[in-house]
């Protein structure tokens, strides 16, 4: 790791007063959750539909009983625990440096870590609701659900449908969680992207919003943003957080 340019984010974070993180899968690969477009992600995994295809909303209606064999199976990771970043950004928050985090996981990992301001643009597992009367479920009970049932579908109390909040392809992201998000990151002083492409639209449009000082961008791999970084670490993002001090 270039000890220079840790330096250099190091003497960022120590002058920012505003900070807000936007992050990508790659945050939560280090806690074990493969993300969707590496080699070893999802899309390369062999699954009688292609992944983008399972997690889309037609395919939720249509096929439902598949649908939750790739959801139970894939994308809930109960078992997952924080790793450095999650942890170093609840530590920020805590000191009163970082403001909020804008993320495209559903993992939950982030307030598992202790943040408590964040934005999850594309929804969590954590959350499931009827689609009839609105009860909400833990992820706990779609697994016991998919588990106990025939068709593996998890069914209200009331006897409808339980699907997750998450938002799937081919549906809209939240307008509150986006207004919130583009307000945050409007008003940074530094913003950090990290573990994400940054090809996921309109989540990625919205790093565009950052009118602050220092743009920093922590990925292993080149995003279409890096020309516009003012720090670019081509790094694993737990061990960049790894060695930050929070003072």
């Amino acid at each position: 790791m270039d000890s220079n340019k840790l330096q250099i984010f190091q003497n960022i974070i120590d002058e920012s007063k505003n900070i807000v993180f936007f992050g990508g899968a790659g945050v939560s690969t280090e806690s074990g959750i493969p993300d969707f477009r590496s080699t070893s992600g999802l899309y390369h995994q062999e699954w009688k539909y292609p992944p983008e295809t399972i997690v889309s909303s037609s395919f939720f209606w249509n096929q439902t009983s598949e649908f939750y064999r790739f959801y139970c199976q894939k994308m809930i990771a109960l078992d997952a625990q924080p790793n450095a970043c999650h942890l170093k950004l609840a530590e920020l928050e805590k000191a009163g440096k970082l403001s909020a985090i804008v993320t495209q996981n559903i993992d939950g990992l982030h307030q598992k870590a202790g943040s408590k301001n964040v934005f999850e643009l594309h929804g969590s597992v954590l959350r499931n609701y009827c689609t009839k009367c609105h009860e909400f479920y833990g992820a706990e009970y779609i697994i016991d659900q998919h588990s106990k049932n025939a068709d593996g579908i998890p069914r209200c109390k009331c006897g409808s449908l339980v699907k997750p909040d998450v938002v799937l392809y081919e549906e809209g992201l939240d307008d509150e969680i986006i207004t919130g998000a583009v307000e945050a990151i409007a008003h940074a002083d530094t913003l950090i992207i990290g573990g994400t492409s940054l090809v996921v639209y309109p989540a990625a449009g919205l790093v565009r919003y950052f009118r602050g000082k220092n743009l920093v961008i922590i990925n292993l791999a080149p995003t279409d943003y890096d020309r516009n970084a003012d720090l670019l670490l081509e790094e694993k993002i737990g061990e960049v957080f790894s060695k930050i001090e929070v003072r």
